[in-house]
């Protein structure tokens, strides 16, 4: 279940990039983002009422909720024309607890694949910290094609490659996955400098409110 939840998170993820880049308008996402967001609370909700008390299953559904109120978050702020601000310092929040979310998939659940990818969601909330909590405008269309790209690279393919059954040599994928995120990202920094304004509609994975 938290597979094909993780299939639409990618999905949300690369709207919300494309939102950012100002080639989706900031209201139909907002719908968007209220669908997954619900997707994403009603989903570990589920598995923790399932998981028997069994703490390791709880902690692993916890985690989902950090999205889940952030898309909620989102959808709403854009539909009333919220500031930013609020979803801003909740990405701080989000950021911050993926850290910790990394360090228990490498330590304890030893699930380096997914390792990575909770540093590249803190990353990620990260920018949104700073682009609406902040208001660091310059961010605006480097935060788009991250975001956009994280949809691809941390939902659509692992949630496909899991529930097909070819999520397997997790180590490998492991490296290759903090290889690509520092080549790309760090490549995209300079190539989105001489277009670094903000976007018509710059709400991403967390804003609220109309042009960002």
């Amino acid at each position: 279940m938290a597979n094909v939840g993780l299939l639409f998170v990618g999905a949300v993820l690369f709207i919300n990039g494309l939102l950012l880049l100002g080639k989706v308008d900031a209201r139909s996402g907002a719908v968007f983002n209220l669908f997954i967001g619900a997707l994403q609370v009603l989903t570990p909700t589920y598995l923790i009422f399932t998981a028997d008390g069994d703490p390791t299953k709880i902690l692993a559904a916890s985690g989902i909720y950090l999205f889940g109120f952030t898309y909620l978050y989102v959808g709403i702020g854009l539909l009333a024309g919220l500031d930013s601000t609020g979803v801003g310092y909740y990405s701080l929040f989000v950021a911050i607890a993926a850290l910790g979310y990394s360090f228990v998939s490498f330590r304890l659940f030893k699930d380096y694949a997914f390792g990575v990818i909770w540093l590249y969601w803190a990353f990620l909330w990260l920018l949104f910290f700073l682009l609406l909590g902040l208001k660091m405008d310059s961010l605006t269309i480097y935060t788009g094609w991250v975001t956009a790209i994280q949809g691809w690279v941390t939902g659509v393919i692992p949630a496909a490659l899991l529930l097909s059954g070819y999520w397997k040599h997790t180590t490998e994928i492991a490296i290759a996955l903090a290889v690509f995120g520092v080549v790309v990202f760090a490549a995209l920094w300079p190539l989105t400098r001489k277009s670094r304004q903000p976007a018509p509609a710059a709400p991403a994975a967390g804003s609220a409110g109309a042009p960002t």
